[in-house]
């Protein structure tokens, strides 16, 4: 069984999928751009201004749900340039204090609407 999750603060799904889903135990969710949430618009263009909208937008579907990041096993960041690897470690660094996820960082071509990161992640439930 599957329970679709949407939350007002996070940015809206802008294609055919989901925010969340609950299922068997877990919060899978779809991978975060840094779009605000309040106006549906990219805000800011550099990779560490980005990084922070995205860590932001992920604990917003985590608190709709009774969670935070200390609940998160697994992320996955997609950047379109490797060369911000440090700098967006550096932020990413910063929400995980303790005992981080498991984590995979690839590059790819292209993102959503042009940003620089997106990430998805995979959450236990309480």
């Amino acid at each position: 069984m599957k329970t679709v999750i949407s939350t007002p603060d996070a940015p809206a799904a802008i294609g055919p999928y989901s925010q969340a889903i609950k299922a068997n135990g877990f919060l899978f969710l779809s991978g975060q751009i840094p779009m605000n949430p309040k106006t549906g618009q990219i805000e800011v263009v550099d990779c560490v201004g980005q990084t922070r909208q995205v860590m932001e937008n992920i604990k917003a579907v985590l608190a709709s749900q009774g969670l935070t990041l200390e609940d998160v096993v697994k992320t996955t960041i997609f950047l379109t340039n490797l060369d911000d690897f440090a700098r967006v470690n550096d932020v990413y660094g910063a929400c995980f204090k303790a005992d981080p996820p498991a984590r995979s960082t690839v590059q790819v071509s292209a993102l959503p609407r042009g940003v620089k990161v997106e990430i998805e992640a995979v959450a236990v439930l309480r």
